[in-house]
C-alpha cells in the first residue's frame, strides 16, 4: 500500500477555513498493541466543532456557534482544558476494516469490520478519568483515509447495517447512554429531553425507551414527524414560554440535556422533588442562571457526564447487534467536504446524524 493517504487536516482553533485537505498526508504506522484501519466512514459530532473553535475554553462564554470566538485562551481549549497539537486530524465515530497490525495486537482482526470507542485509555489504569484522552483530540482520528487505534478500543461488528449508518452510534449514543447511567434512569422515570432531533437528543429518546422509561421529547415543529419515528411517548415545542402547562401535568423525574443556554432554569424549575438533571453539553450556551433554593428544596441531584464507564460501549455494541436502537442517518458527505458537513452540522437542519466518507 502506499505510503500516503488523503486527510482533512485541522491547523488550529478558528473558522472552517482551519481545515486543509491534503492527497499525500503520512499514513499512519500502528504501534505496539495498535491496528491500522481504512476508514468506511466517520460520524461527525460536537467535540469536533468545539475543539476546532476553543469554545471549551473558559474565555467563551457563548453557545456553540461554529465560527472562530474572538477570545480562547491557549490553556484550556479542548474538552480535558488543556492545550491541543496541530496539526491534528479530528474525527471519533469510525467505522471500517482492520487491514494491519501492530506488535502485540491480534492479527486475528485484520480483514474485520470494526466501531472505535473513541475514549483513549491508560490500559494499566483503564478507570481512572484523569488519565482518559479522547480519540482526535489527543490523538489522530479518522477524517482520512486510514487511522490507528489501540485494538481494546475497538468493537468487531455483527450487523447488516452500512458503514455509515453504524458510524451515527459511537459518540451520540455512548454520551447518551453514560448520561443515563449516571441519573439511574429505570422504567419508573420520566425523562425529558430538550433537543431531542440531535444526534445525542435523539440517542436519549432511544436508549430511554430502552430502559423502559415514559419520555418527553421537546424540538422545533418542523422536526416534529421525524422525531415520532425515535418513538418518544409525547413531543413538545423545541421551548414553550410556559413548559409547565406543556406538560400539562406530567411529573418530570429526570431531564437529560445537552442544549443548556437562557431556557436551562424552566427545565430545573419543573422537576419533581429528588428528581434528576444530567448533563453532557451546553450548545445553546455554558452560563446559567442558577436559584440554589430550587435545588436544595426540592431535593435534586445534578450529574455531569463525559468520561464513559468502560461497559457503556459494550453495552451499546450488544444493543446494536440485538437490533434494540437504530441509526438515524440525516446525511453523508464526501470527506473532502468536510467543511461543508460540518456546517450543515452546525446549522442543525436535520435529525440526526450526519457522516463522512473518504
Amino acid at each position: 500500500m502506499s505510503n500516503t493517504m488523503q486527510a482533512m487536516v485541522l491547523t488550529g482553533h478558528g473558522g472552517l477555513d482551519q481545515y486543509v485537505w491534503h492527497d499525500d498526508w503520512p499514513k499512519p504506522e500502528p504501534g505496539p498493541m495498535e491496528v491500522l484501519i481504512r476508514v468506511g466512514a466517520c460520524g461527525l459530532n460536537n467535540t469536533d466543532v468545539n475543539t476546532r473553535t476553543g469554545w471549551y475554553s473558559k474565555d467563551v462564554s457563548e453557545e456553540t456557534t461554529g465560527s472562530a470566538y474572538e477570545s480562547v485562551s491557549e490553556e484550556d481549549p479542548t474538552w480535558g482544558g488543556a492545550p491541543i497539537t496541530f496539526p491534528r486530524i479530528q474525527g471519533a465515530d469510525v467505522v471500517g476494516t482492520v487491514v494491519a497490525v501492530g506488535e502485540g495486537a491480534d492479527p486475528g482482526l485484520i480483514d474485520k469490520r470494526v466501531m472505535t470507542n473513541a475514549w483513549l485509555r491508560d490500559w494499566s489504569d483503564p478507570d481512572n478519568m484523569d488519565k482518559a484522552g479522547y480519540f482526535g483530540s489527543e490523538m489522530d482520528g479518522g477524517f482520512a483515509e486510514f487511522t490507528k487505534i489501540d485494538m481494546r478500543n475497538l468493537a468487531v461488528l455483527q450487523s447488516e447495517l452500512s458503514d455509515a449508518e453504524l458510524a451515527t452510534f459511537s459518540c451520540s449514543y455512548t454520551t447518551a447512554e453514560g448520561m443515563l447511567a449516571r441519573a439511574n434512569v429505570t422504567g419508573g422515570d420520566t425523562v425529558l429531553v430538550p433537543g431531542a432531533s440531535g444526534g445525542v437528543g435523539g440517542a436519549l429518546v432511544q436508549l430511554a425507551k430502552r430502559r423502559g422509561a415514559r419520555v418527553i421529547a421537546m424540538a422545533s415543529d418542523a422536526k416534529h414527524s421525524e422525531v415520532a419515528k425515535l418513538g418518544p411517548d409525547r413531543i413538545l415545542p423545541r421551548a414553550p414560554d410556559d413548559l409547565r402547562a406543556a406538560l400539562g401535568g406530567e411529573k418530570i423525574t429526570v431531564v437529560a440535556d445537552i442544549v443548556g443556554g437562557p431556557y436551562w432554569p424552566k427545565l430545573i424549575d419543573i422537576l419533581e422533588r429528588g428528581g434528576r438533571y444530567t448533563c453532557s453539553g451546553a450548545i445553546a450556551g455554558p452560563i446559567v442562571q442558577l436559584d440554589l433554593r430550587t435545588f436544595y428544596l426540592r431535593d435534586l441531584t445534578f450529574t455531569g457526564s463525559t468520561v464513559i464507564p468502560l461497559a457503556v460501549f459494550e453495552n451499546l455494541v450488544r444493543y446494536i447487534e440485538r437490533g434494540e436502537i437504530k441509526p438515524v442517518l440525516a446525511a453523508t458527505y464526501p470527506l473532502s467536504d468536510l467543511r461543508m458537513a460540518q456546517q450543515a452540522f452546525i446549522d442543525k437542519r436535520y435529525t440526526g446524524n450526519i457522516v463522512v466518507v473518504p
